[in-house]
């Protein structure tokens, strides 16, 4: 089977999987919205705090699919089933952290001066969705495990099934019914906290009966902590968490930032976002695929194959962008109108839909870029990057665009403003990671195999 054929299949088997889940949160903020504009504002602020959290935290986990991928190679199955073990240990400390912050936002709120009618109903929220994250996590781990071994098919049907357990249950918690009070937002997090038990169950029955998993002998007792594999879990997995820490609250506190100009801004804020996440799961899909076959290339010791791998993944990810973002620039009216029936917001949602198909063109390339560099163990200069253009030019510069003016322009108090300055700031995000990639491709032809087994 030709790389091309093998990368589309494994992405393909992966979008199917992250759409479902992500039709967790675009089901939710429709039900939120046909609700009342109030639950659409507080799920606004809570989902981008949730978020922020959940995705930089699951990051750490992802991040380690390129060790997996290349002892996959290296044909070293068993030392793949010892290293999930040890993948355990840092999902405990990973779940301490995770339900302190959901537990804990009230300092947050009040700095980034979220008004205060809308600050209970949030905290409500994330407190539900807390109890829900050690689950999700292991879920995560469950389906990075599945992505390293190339077989993503088991974790897109429990996540397809998954999605038709949530709607209804998103609507009937939200809107009440059969002797249930209506929750508004809350409701779309006890559904949500029903749904990952129930993966988190179904994975383990599948990890414990299906003979796909039989060669890694996953099932022995377990081993004391490995502080060498820790460690190199922790190089990689960190920066590759903070780099979706950065990014993602990039968002979070633009979400925050635009709460203060009112319900109808922060519910259009909302769409935009909701839309500019769906497109992503494109490159999130591309980068799993394309980095497990790039890691498998390097731990079978054969970087030329890598390095074809790594072109056909920017190639066909550029096209699908270009086509993804032109539907959404010609679309823009007809998708702000599913999300709200509000004449105003649909107006306000549109012009943002805009922006967001920029920022996807961007968006896609950096996003298959941080994949692979990871694969080649380049961790920090991304997380640098993302730090200095995403919070610095993206978010600061928005918010000085929207509210005290910038470089002789008077303030635009607009969620507009915010997305202006993050399309740019994505754009020279992308550029900068291209060309390290590029250049650690050219050295890995040079030093084949330095560098890339881990412990």
């Amino acid at each position: 089977m030709s790389e091309l054929r093998v990368i589309v299949r494994h992405a393909g088997t992966v979008l199917a999987g992250q759409l479902a889940v992500m039709a967790f949160g675009v089901a939710d903020t429709m039900i939120a919205g046909r609700h009342s504009d109030a639950a659409l504002a507080a799920l606004s602020v809570g989902s981008a705090i949730y978020i922020s959290v959940f995705v930089s935290l699951m990051g750490v986990v992802q991040a380690l699919l390129p060790i997996w991928a290349e002892m996959l190679g290296a044909r070293r199955h068993e030392a793949v089933g010892r290293s999930l073990r040890q993948s355990l240990y840092l999902c405990g400390l990973v779940s301490i952290a995770g339900m302190a912050a959901l537990l804990l936002p009230g300092a947050l709120l009040r700095w980034a001066q979220v008004p205060e009618l809308m600050r209970g109903e949030v905290e409500h929220y994330l407190a539900v969705l807390a109890f829900s994250f050690v689950p999700a996590l292991l879920f995560r781990l469950y389906s990075t495990f599945n992505q390293s071994l190339g077989k993503p098919r088991l974790v897109t049907w429990l996540q397809m099934g998954a999605l038709a357990i949530k709607v209804p249950l998103s609507v009937w918690l939200v809107g009440g019914g059969l002797g249930v009070e209506p929750m508004g937002a809350v409701g779309c997090a006890w559904a949500t906290l029903l749904v990952n038990y129930l993966l988190m169950i179904l994975a383990l029955v599948m990890l414990r009966t299906q003979a796909l998993y039989r060669p890694y002998q996953l099932w022995r007792r377990m081993e004391r902590p490995d502080w060498a594999q820790l460690r190199a879990f922790a190089r990689l997995g960190l920066p590759g968490g903070l780099a979706y820490l950065v990014e993602v609250t990039s968002f979070t506190l633009m979400a925050l930032f635009i709460s203060r100009l009112g319900t109808l801004a922060t519910a259009s804020h909302q769409i935009a976002a909701s839309v500019a996440a769906v497109l992503y799961m494109m490159p999130l899909s591309m980068g799993v695929a394309c980095s497990a076959r790039v890691s498998f290339w390097l731990g079978a010791g054969r970087p030329d194959h890598a390095r074809r791998v790594v072109y056909i993944g920017l190639r066909l990810t550029a096209l699908i962008a270009l086509a993804l973002a032109a539907t959404i620039s010609l679309a823009r009216g007809w998708i702000a109108g599913w999300y709200s029936g509000n004449p105003e917001i649909i107006a306000l949602a549109s012009g943002l839909l805009l922006w967001v198909a920029l920022y996807h063109l961007a968006d896609a390339i950096q996003a298959l870029c941080g994949f692979l560099l990871r694969c080649y163990r380049i961790t920090l200069a991304p997380l640098v990057l993302y730090a200095v253009l995403l919070w610095g030019l993206g978010l600061l510069g928005g918010y000085r665009l929207a509210y005290l003016g910038l470089a002789g322009w008077p303030a635009h108090p607009s969620a507009s403003s915010f997305w202006a300055a993050s399309a740019l700031a994505i754009a020279l995000v992308a550029a900068c990671l291209l060309a390290l990639l590029l250049q650690a491709v050219r050295r890995s032809q040079q030093t084949p195999g330095a560098g890339i087994q881990a412990a």
